[in-house]
């Protein structure tokens, strides 16, 4: 829990510390199994000697949890892959996340069913694979909670394409290149903790109200995002602050932006000088 509390970002601290304190956490905390569940799902072997996994998470009714950047006070999901086996690397794919106004704050998430596609690299190709963690998350409905699911799964190295996993996969958001993004330039400024970025991203409208998101890396953790239009291009603006002590130092080619519109969202990688 004290992992997850320290991951709120700073402007969101006491509307975080709000939800902790809410009346009923207690009761739901002990039905949270009735609450949420997790499963490893089995995708088979790719083309490239890959093996495709993934969790699923199943919500129950008015619940919903977070994205990798949730927002104004959302609580930011957590993973330790310790126990797994024959793993000498994975990718998350995350499936494009919806934006929720609840009492005046944004956060960014999921309800219902969250599936995340996980693309592992084996240390030896061919052998078994062990999948063993666990997921730090919180979960939110009228209170938030902390929460903490594990899980265990021997992968089916003989399983054929799953469904659920080729649906997430095909919710993920567009590339620069495929949302016709023409380039993305950034302008750095010092404040008093961090460090202002500006952003200008010249792309296509990804339709309806578009909702950027600024983040600068596991070193840095990114205030809430302002957009806005002009023409052809998105403005985005937030701060950078560092997520322990130290100087803020930002690489441009580090920084990730995601856009969320009513029609698709795009996913761009760093940004030149601006």
């Amino acid at each position: 829990m004290i992992s997850i509390l320290r991951s709120c970002l700073a402007p969101a601290l006491l509307a975080c510390a709000t939800l902790f304190v809410a009346p009923g956490i207690a009761s739901a905390r002990e039905n949270l199994d009735k609450l949420v569940s997790i499963e490893v799902l089995d995708g088979g072997p790719t083309q490239n000697g890959r093996y495709m996994g993934a969790l699923r998470l199943r919500l129950a009714e008015g619940w919903k949890t977070y994205w990798r950047a949730p927002g104004d006070a959302g609580i930011p999901p957590q993973f330790n892959w310790q126990g797994s086996r024959n793993v000498a690397d994975l990718r998350i794919t995350w499936p494009t996340p919806e934006v929720f106004l609840t009492s005046g704050m944004r956060t960014i998430g999921y309800h219902d069913e969250l599936v995340l596609p996980i693309e592992i690299t084996p240390k030896t190709p061919g052998q078994p694979i062990r999948i063993k963690g666990r997921m730090e998350l919180g979960l939110c409905k009228d209170v938030c909670i902390p929460s903490e699911l594990r899980f265990d799964h021997r992968a089916d190295l003989a399983a054929g394409r799953h469904p659920a996993i080729a649906a997430a996969l095909a919710a993920r958001p567009y590339t620069a290149v495929e949302a016709q993004v023409r380039g993305v330039t950034c302008h750095l400024s010092p404040t008093p903790y961090g460090m202002k970025v500006s952003a200008r991203i010249s792309m296509p409208s990804a339709g309806g109200e578009e909702y950027a998101v600024i983040e600068g890396g596991a070193a840095l953790v990114a205030t809430e995002t302002k957009s806005w239009r002009e023409g052809r291009e998105l403005v985005a603006e937030a701060e950078l602050l560092p997520a322990s002590n130290g100087p803020v130092a930002v690489d441009r080619s580090a920084l990730r932006f995601t856009v969320l519109g009513k029609s698709h969202a795009v996913d761009i990688r760093g940004c030149t000088s601006g």
